[in-house]
């Protein structure tokens, strides 16, 4: 049973030769705006990539740079297609490519579709990328004269005052490590040995913050120092107090970054979706009925344009049985060839065998 048919006059293949010229240029723009989001989700996340632990998200701005490009050039195809379609001497160069193309165009669609699966389910993946590479971000800090870690300081301050964020979870992320360099500490005062040696790892720890998470919206000049310590400040309880600092931690700032990113892609993804289908439908329309006016040997005539020749379980079937068939041929071709290989010497010894005997057996007189 033919699937989805129709009946198309010439005027109607022409006006749909037309419409989808027009859609196939509208899809070919979709695809730059694919590959564009993908080069700009690309950047952004190599621009936090020294705070991020692995680089699994990067597939997401991968596959859509991949299906953008390709989207660019099968849908050029399209068009090309579209110009030739009404001519009967062109056209018919097209029929082999053209299931090719539908194939690929398939392929793309469950791409993008794949795309905003992804965007959301990578979230836990980001946030415990994100949550490793900052605690190390934060731990590295102070290694400022260390070879490959020399920058770590000033991108955890930049992503501190940009995004408004202090420490992994929160400020007090920063009690929990020396972030001040021992080139900078005093080891003859006795504030810093008995700070020392109150820890068990010997470590120089602080209940103070860097600037960074400095709030400038605050009303109070900055408190970094002390931050646990009432009695060092004027008018100043820890507890009940609202800090001068950034409240939220930089994991979730950064997620919520990136995961509206991503989410502000989806709609225009979806979009594209439905413009690449409605090229393929359409295309696959022109194709039917143009091939059924040249079938009648009537180019200008009626004739009728369908999606599928048989019915979507028959059209499956045949696809499977095909598929199984050329798995078979490959096997055939893989045993004879193992079968003709010259690696058995029974055979070699035999063939010697009647090469020798028949050049010992005499030659009849003439």
């Amino acid at each position: 049973m033919v699937l989805l048919k129709m009946k198309f006059t010439q005027q109607r293949r022409v006006r749909l030769a037309q419409g989808l010229w027009l859609l196939s240029w509208l899809a070919v723009m979709c695809g730059s705006f694919i590959f564009c989001l993908g080069v700009y989700l690309k950047i952004e996340l190599l621009r936090r990539d020294e705070v991020m632990e692995n680089t699994e998200i990067h597939v997401v701005p991968n596959i859509l740079m991949m299906v953008g490009l390709a989207s660019i050039g099968t849908n050029w195809v399209a068009s090309r297609v579209c110009q030739d379609s009404l001519d009967p001497s062109r056209f018919p160069r097209w029929k082999i490519l053209l299931l090719a193309w539908f194939a690929a165009a398939a392929f793309l669609c469950c791409l993008l579709i794949a795309v905003v699966v992804l965007s959301y389910a990578l979230q836990g993946r980001l946030e415990e990328s994100l949550k490793v590479g900052l605690r190390n971000g934060i731990r590295f800090y102070k290694d400022t004269d260390v070879p490959g870690r020399c920058f770590q300081k000033e991108t955890i301050d930049r992503l501190q005052m940009e995004f408004r964020c202090c420490g992994n979870n929160n400020f007090r992320d920063w009690f929990e490590v020396q972030w001040v360099s021992n080139r900078y500490l005093d080891f003859t005062s006795k504030d810093v040995k008995d700070r020392i040696r109150s820890n068990v790892d010997g470590r120089y720890l602080l209940d103070g913050v860097p600037f960074s998470c400095c709030n400038p919206a605050s009303p109070r000049p900055c408190l970094q120092y002390h931050l646990t310590d009432n009695s060092a400040h004027y008018n100043y309880e820890f507890q009940s107090e609202e800090l001068n600092l950034y409240s939220r931690g930089c994991r979730q700032a950064l997620v919520n970054y990136y995961m509206d990113l991503m989410n502000s892609t989806g709609p225009g993804v979806l979009s594209v979706i439905l413009i690449q289908i409605s090229v393929l439908v359409s295309l696959r329309y022109l194709q039917t009925s143009v091939e059924g006016a040249m079938a009648q040997e009537q180019p200008e005539g009626d004739s009728e344009g369908y999606l599928l020749e048989k019915g979507v379980k028959e059209t499956f079937e045949d696809f499977k049985a095909y598929a199984l068939q050329m798995l078979k041929f490959a096997q055939v071709d893989a045993t004879a060839a193992e079968g003709s290989s010259p690696e058995d010497p029974g055979a070699d010894k035999a063939a010697t065998d009647a090469t020798t005997e028949k050049a010992a057996s005499p030659t009849p007189a003439s």
